[in-house]
Formats: C-alpha cells, structure tokens, sequence
C-alpha cells in the first residue's frame, strides 16, 4: 500500500466511509463537504493523520487541512514519499 492509499485509508477510516460509497471517493473531498467531516471529525482526522505517518501536524496547518488534497500537501511537506 502506498502512502496515498494509506492516507486514503485514514480518511474513510476516520469519516466512516463505507468503501462502496458513493462518497468513498476521498480525493477530492473537502472539509465540510459531507456531514461526516465536522470540526469533531476534523481533530480526529488530524490525530489520525499525526499517527498514521509519525508526523507532528502544527496549529497552522491543521486550519489549513480543509481537503484530502491539502493533506497530501502536508505530508509532502513533512516528507513523506507520496505515489501517485
């Protein structure tokens, strides 16, 4: 699994997407875009994220996290190696 599958996986995990759902498709997610991610999920999002790939995520980049995009700019960031 690569680290954008990983990241993927954290996100249906974390929003509680069922991997058959219309709204699985977490590419192109945004924050707030379906009810799931409110600001409750937004934190677990995040500590999921920090656990996932052992990074520390920092207050600015946390307001910043409003789509799956942005998390993949994140972990960039970080230096994490992400495929795709």
């Amino acid at each position: 699994m690569d680290d954008l599958d990983r990241l993927r996986a954290v996100f249906r995990s974390t929003l509680d997407l069922a991997p058959d759902a219309p709204d699985a498709d977490v590419d192109g997610l945004e924050y707030r875009a379906i009810p799931q991610w409110d600001s409750l999920a937004h934190m677990s999002l995040v500590a999921a994220i920090e656990d996932e790939f052992d990074i520390m995520i920092d207050t600015d980049d946390v307001l910043d996290l409003s789509s799956f995009a942005k998390a993949v700019t994140l972990l960039d960031k970080h230096g994490v190696v992400t495929a795709g």
